[in-house]
């Protein structure tokens, strides 16, 4: 076996024959050549003029192999650095890009990837992220891409189509998507154990675009609503059902976009985790201070605060109580188990010092719209606390990623519709049978603080 300095050695060698040689042979050619013009007239004059030829010669050569020895290897298929003075460079770094969610189906079969790999190259398309849901028959693809801002939709499903795609699905992605999904649904865990609430939320962060109803196995009357789940789940094309840790089932819809059985298992595992760590809820509290001098506490509450929730009822006229469930006063009890469900949603309550309850707001999920409802008792009402609590439940819905929320109130309810005015917001107004609904777009624009009172201090338990 020949070493590495064996064969340097030996090529070393031939090489100094050769050129040994080569000189050898110059310089016969070379003094045949003079012998054969130095014996004529102008035989010194034509040697001369040969030696300066060659010296140009060999002068422009050095120059021309020190100019160009570090240029690129175009020819080979590597890339070629654009020269700075072209610009070429400049505009693809500058390019304007969008970023796609892109989800197709594809054959099972060796090949059938890099076939699209290759249609989205084809447009420098740049795959980011890559997912693969495995099917009974064939493989779904999700990508997160980075495309060029001219390329349309449209244009990338056909594309995509014609290399084997298939029931191709494309919208458009943000920031928010380039975490990588392992990372993104252990976060989604983290949020679940802490919060009760957090499941619906997660559940439609995991699964993108869809709507999550959770459907109790009693109805506010006390009836049973004969909606169950088995343990492990069904999966129906564009629909899953999840049976809910606190009874009932929670029912997710992606229309036209049918689920995968890995996103089914994801979303069964976070229903899992709910139910193994029970009822639970963040005990973080606000003590702040009226302007009159009193302090108040505003805090999460859950099922735990029904009994509170009661009495502030009884203590409510029967005006406020209209006012904020627009049905019959008498069955205004009934909603609050419904309501301090951590599975519908987030209720703040606010408590004096000596501990009773004063007031109550929800940020209820439904569906894949929010609402927001308030309850101040009479008492204490026109000191600002309706719109501190509006303020920080929309403050929640921003948190939760929502992109609006909605108020039901009566046409005559000027205290709820100044405090939705009173958030700053783009707000749309319709108006049916003296029933107005007032909806805040929380995309538009920050939501401006309003405290109408001194925080006195912050505590967390």
């Amino acid at each position: 076996m020949t070493t590495a300095k064996s064969a340097l050695r030996t090529h070393h060698w031939r090489r100094d024959l050769i050129e040994l040689a080569a000189l050898f042979t110059a310089v016969a050619v070379a003094d045949a050549i003079a012998n054969l013009i130095g014996h004529q007239p102008d035989g010194p004059y034509l040697l001369i003029a040969s030696a300066v030829a060659l010296a140009a010669t060999a002068a422009f050569h050095t120059w021309w192999a020190r100019r160009h020895s570090h240029a690129p290897p175009g020819a080979d298929g590597d890339a070629v650095v654009p020269d700075a003075g072209t610009g070429a460079g400049d505009e693809l770094a500058v390019e304007d890009t969008t970023l796609w969610r892109m989800r197709t189906t594809v054959r099972d079969a060796p090949g059938s990837l890099a076939a699209l790999c290759i249609a989205l190259a084809r447009f420098r398309v740049d795959i980011l992220t890559l997912q693969t849901h495995p099917l009974a028959v064939g493989t779904v693809d999700e990508f997160l891409l980075r495309a060029p801002a001219t390329l349309q939709a449209q244009e990338l499903t056909r594309e995509i189509s014609a290399a084997g795609g298939s029931s191709t699905w494309i919208e458009r992605a943000d920031a928010h998507d380039l975490v990588d999904t392992p990372t993104r649904v252990l976060g989604l865990a983290t949020r679940t154990a802490l919060d009760a609430a957090e499941l619906p939320l997660a559940l439609r962060q995991l699964l993108g675009r869809c709507t999550i109803h959770s459907l109790p196995a009693v109805s506010i009357t006390g009836r049973p609503t004969g909606e169950s789940a088995p343990v492990e789940g069904v999966l129906e094309e564009t629909v899953m059902r999840l049976r809910d840790p606190s009874g009932g089932v929670i029912t997710v819809e992606r229309p036209h976009l049918p689920f995968t059985p890995t996103e089914f298992a994801r979303a069964r595992a976070l229903v899992e985790l709910d139910a193994r760590l029970g009822p639970r809820v963040p005990r973080s509290q606000d003590v702040l201070t009226l302007p009159e001098g009193n302090e108040i506490t505003v805090r999460r509450a859950d099922r735990g605060d029904l009994a509170a929730a009661r009495a502030m009822h009884d203590r409510c006229s029967e005006r406020t109580l209209a006012l904020r469930y627009h049905g019959p006063v008498r069955d205004a009890g009934r909603y609050l188990d419904h309501l301090l469900s951590p599975r519908f949603g987030r209720t703040l309550a606010v408590q004096t010092a000596s501990g009773k309850l004063v007031a109550l707001g929800h940020l209820l999920w439904d569906g894949d719209e929010t609402e927001v409802a308030l309850l101040v008792e009479d008492d204490w009402q026109r000191r600002g606390i309706g719109s501190e609590l509006l303020g920080r439940l929309v403050a929640l819905a921003v948190e939760a990623g929502c992109e609006s929320v909605y108020a039901v109130t009566q046409a005559h309810n000027t205290g709820m519709v100044a405090a939705m005015r009173g958030l700053g917001l783009p707000l749309d107004y319709q108006i049916e049978e003296g029933t107005l609904v007032v909806t805040a777009r929380l995309d538009a624009s920050p939501v401006r603080s309003l405290p109408p009172y001194e925080r006195a201090d912050r505590t967390g338990r």
